[in-house]
Parts: structure tokens; C-alpha cells; sequence
């Protein structure tokens, strides 16, 4: 009798366990809590118990920071190809197609322009589940495109970077997306245009030492791992043992790398905030007024988004 109650109890525990739809409870990579995935949703993806942050896709993060139906996606005919028919564990292409299936942004960047408070912004976000969010030609295309249409339509521009760095499958054609990129952002500075970059986690390798790094103001969320080379190879190069909390956000505005760390369920607000600084001043049209040889020179260099690209 006993056996056959112990053997009905678990029986019993297996058909309720199979009841609950897979998903619907995540554990907190910060305190181990077991979280329910919609209360979860309801806070911007931030355990309510010790403030981490879950990584979240693009089009996620840009439900939470733009004006409703505001977003308009640009440059998505520009993909990566293999240039130099790399292969090392697979053949680079096999991996860009099979990232291509599973992934409805296609690239590591989704750039495109939006409102945040009725105030216009071209923006982009980085997608970490294609390949890393690794830089490739054609991630640094499309924010040298984004970059431009900023210059032609005289609006800020706002980068949300999530990355592991430049994609080793393209080599030195990667890594020159660093350059470009900075290039294009020394000719906002020039004009004047505000550039806000947000840092999550993890932005690394050479995004960090490109465009992610030189916003006019540079945003963290909490505990973003923040950095060129990770913790374990400095470790392992310099001997020595880092300090607590090292390439972590909080260390990174403790030594002036970051000008602020805001929470991803505020984060909306305070760029509304930032960008209210720009509009309502009413300074920003009038003195960021391009000349006409300049806005022709913008609108010359950039192709139509219409036109079909492979890098």
C-alpha cells in the first residue's frame, strides 16, 4: 500500500510538472531566483530581486525605448557574405546561413530611424544571438549608413551595443569597420549632431574600441561587462589577478569610461530627457542647419536603400 502511494504521488508530481508550458519560469542569472517569464516582461526583462539584467533580442529592447509603430527598419538589404571563403570548425557561410534561418534580423544590427517621445532619432540595436553581435562588413556598413542619414536628416543618433567584437571570420576586413565607423562619427562630431551610445552586456572587443565608445554621452545598464579583452585573457597575459568587479560597469564609471549607468526600465525615460535637452532648447535646427553643399555631399554618398548589397 505504502509502495503503491509513493509510486501514485510521483506519477501525480510527473503529470503536473508536464502541465506547465516550457519557459514560463526562468532562473536569474544574478541570484539563482526562479522568475515567472511574464512578471518578467512587465519589468523590461530586470529581476525584481537583485536588478539583473536578461539579455534581450533587438526587437525587444526596441518596444521598450521607441514611440509605439515609430520604428522603421532601413539598410536590411545589407548582409554579410564570405569574402574570404573562411573555414575553421564549419565553413563560415554554413554559419551565416544557419544563423540567417533562426534569426528574423539577418545581421548582427538592426539600424533604422524612430521617435522616443515624439523626438526623431536614427537608431540601432545589436543582436548578440547572431553570431556574438560580431562586427562584420556589413555591421559596419549599415552604422556608417545609419551615421549618414543622421548628417542628411540632422537628427541625434542613438547605438544600443551588444556585442562580442569584430568577426574573425572576415579578418582584416572586419576589423577595418573600426576605422569607417569612427570616420563617420568624426564628421557628426563636426557637425555638431549628438551621438548616445548605450552599453549592455556584454560590449566587447572592437566595438568597444570603435563607435561604442565615443558617444557624446555614453550610457551603461548595471554590471554590463565592458571591455577590449576579456577578464581571463588580461589574467592570463599580465599574471596577475584583476581587481573585483573589473570591466563591469560600476568600475567603469568609478574611473570616468562611462558618463552614467542607468537601469533598463528608466532608460526610456532619461533619453527622452537627454533628447528634450537638444529639441526644446529650439537651438538645434538653427544651429545645426547644414549648408547646402553639405547636404548634397551626404545625400551623394549614400546609396539607395533600395539598392541591393552584399558585403
Amino acid at each position: 500500500m505504502q509502495s503503491w502511494w509513493r509510486i501514485g504521488r510521483k506519477s501525480l508530481k510527473t503529470q503536473e510538472k508536464k502541465e506547465v508550458p516550457d519557459g514560463v519560469w526562468l532562473k536569474c542569472g544574478g541570484c539563482g531566483e526562479i522568475l515567472y517569464r511574464r512578471e518578467l516582461e512587465r519589468n523590461a526583462w530586470v529581476c525584481g530581486t537583485c536588478g539583473h539584467h536578461f539579455r534581450i533580442p533587438p526587437q525587444t529592447y526596441i518596444q521598450l525605448l521607441v514611440d509605439p509603430d515609430s520604428f522603421k527598419e532601413m539598410f536590411s538589404n545589407i548582409r554579410s557574405t564570405d569574402p574570404l571563403e573562411f573555414r575553421d570548425s564549419k565553413r563560415y557561410a554554413d554559419r551565416l546561413k544557419a544563423a540567417t534561418a533562426t534569426d528574423p534580423s539577418a545581421e548582427a544590427i538592426i539600424s533604422g530611424c524612430a521617435q522616443i517621445n515624439r523626438h526623431p532619432v536614427a537608431i540601432g540595436f545589436m543582436n548578440f544571438s547572431f553570431l556574438g553581435g560580431s562586427m562584420a562588413s556589413a555591421v559596419g556598413e549599415r552604422v556608417s549608413r545609419l551615421i549618414q542619414y543622421s548628417l542628411k536628416e540632422r537628427i541625434p543618433l542613438i547605438i544600443v551595443s551588444c556585442s562580442g567584437g569584430a568577426r574573425m571570420q572576415e579578418g582584416a576586413l572586419s576589423l577595418m569597420q573600426m576605422a569607417k565607423t569612427c570616420a563617420q562619427l568624426a564628421r557628426l562630431d563636426d557637425a555638431g549632431l549628438p551621438f548616445i551610445s548605450i552599453l549592455t552586456d556584454p560590449t566587447t572587443g572592437g566595438v568597444t574600441a570603435s563607435f561604442a565608445s565615443l558617444g557624446d554621452i555614453n550610457i551603461a545598464e548595471p554590471n554590463a561587462l565592458i571591455g577590449f579583452a576579456g577578464p581571463r585573457v588580461i589574467e592570463q597575459t599580465i599574471n596577475q589577478e584583476l581587481p573585483p568587479g573589473f570591466q563591469r560597469s560600476e568600475f567603469l564609471l568609478e574611473h570616468g569610461m562611462i558618463d552614467a549607468i542607468i537601469p533598463r526600465t528608466l532608460m526610456r525615460e532619461k533619453l527622452s530627457t537627454l533628447l528634450g535637452l537638444f529639441y526644446d532648447s529650439g537651438s538645434m535646427q538653427s544651429l545645426l542647419a547644414p549648408s547646402g553643399k553639405d547636404q548634397e555631399g551626404v545625400a551623394e554618398e549614400m546609396p539607395s536603400d533600395a539598392e541591393e548589397v552584399s558585403l
